[in-house]
C-alpha cells in the first residue's frame, strides 16, 4: 500500500477528522482535514458556500480544491460528498490509500444534528438514508482499504488503519 498519504473517506458522522487527528499523531504525520481547507480557500463556511451556490456547485469547489491538494506524509479527512468528485478521487487515490471509514445508517443518525447546519451537500428532499444509500457503492468504489467503525472506538479505528498499512 501506498503510505506517502492516507486518505479518510466515509458519511457525515463516521469520524473521519477525529480518527485522523488521532491517526496522524500516531504515525507522526500531518492532518489536512478538506472541508477546512475548502473554508479557507472560499473564506466562508460550508453551509454558506452551499447557499450561496447550491449542491451542485459546491461539489465543484470541492472537487477542484481536493484535486489541489500537494502534500505528503499526511492524513487526509475529506469530506463525505468528495466521491461525487471524480477528478478529486482520482488524484487522491495517486497520492495515497484510501480508507472508507463504514458506519451503519442508525449510528450515523445517533451521532448527526442537523444535516444543513453541518455543511452537508443535500439535494431538495434528500434524507440521511438516501445519501447512505447513493454513496456506498461510490465509498466502495474508491476504497483501498474498508474499516467497519462499529468493532472499534477512535483510538482503535486508528491502530486497525494502521495494522492494515503495515505501519504498526
Amino acid at each position: 500500500m501506498d503510505t506517502t498519504n492516507i486518505i479518510l473517506i466515509g458519511m457525515p458522522g463516521a469520524g473521519k477528522s477525529t480518527v485522523g487527528v488521532v491517526l496522524a499523531k500516531r504515525i507522526g504525520y500531518h492532518f489536512i482535514d478538506s472541508d477546512i481547507l475548502i473554508q479557507e480557500k472560499e473564506g466562508k463556511k460550508l453551509s454558506e458556500i452551499i447557499a450561496e451556490k447550491g449542491t451542485d456547485g459546491f461539489l465543484e469547489v470541492e472537487d477542484r480544491v481536493n484535486s489541489g491538494v500537494r502534500t505528503e506524509h499526511c492524513v487526509i479527512a475529506t469530506g463525505g460528498s468528495v466521491v461525487y468528485g471524480e477528478n478529486a478521487m482520482q488524484h487522491l487515490k495517486s497520492i495515497g490509500t484510501v480508507v472508507y471509514l463504514w458506519e451503519s445508517c442508525e449510528n450515523l443518525k445517533k451521532r448527526l444534528g442537523s444535516l444543513k447546519a453541518r455543511g452537508v451537500a443535500l439535494r431538495a428532499g434528500q434524507t440521511l438514508e438516501d445519501l447512505y444509500q447513493e454513496r456506498s457503492p461510490l465509498y466502495d468504489r474508491y476504497a483501498d482499504i474498508t474499516i467497519r467503525e462499529e468493532e472499534f472506538d477512535i483510538s482503535g479505528t486508528a491502530c486497525k488503519i494502521c495494522r492494515e498499512l503495515g505501519m504498526e
